[in-house]
């Protein structure tokens, strides 16, 4: 099935199958990665049925797993600055003086 054509529904489960299958890989059991996220055991198990949780529990749930990598496809940048970091960034810089040619001084 198609990315764009996935309801929300079906992206919940999917998301939800994937966090089992991770925490599963690490040979954990539910309560332990509840703990790690701090998050109840509950909320977890209803992420991984597929059920409505927040952002917040999911993105405590995907660092507790260690795998934040999950989150490099959401990042535009492709991992560098975004455009407005990197203006902030030169907007601090200091100034370098530009310097009259000496023809114009001499005028």
């Amino acid at each position: 099935m198609s990315y764009v054509n996935r309801s929300t529904v079906e992206w919940q489960s999917a998301i939800g199958e994937n966090i089992r299958d991770a925490r599963i890989a690490r040979e954990m059991d539910q309560q332990t990665l509840a703990d790690r996220a701090s998050v109840n055991r509950v909320t977890l198990s209803r992420l991984e049925n597929g059920d409505t949780t927040t952002v917040a529990t999911l993105i405590k749930v995907i660092r507790a797993l260690g795998r934040e990598d999950w989150f490099d496809s959401l990042d535009e940048t492709g991992g560098g600055l975004s455009p407005l970091a990197l203006a902030r960034q030169e907007s601090r810089e200091p100034k370098k003086r530009q310097r009259v040619s000496r023809k114009v001084q001499a005028s």
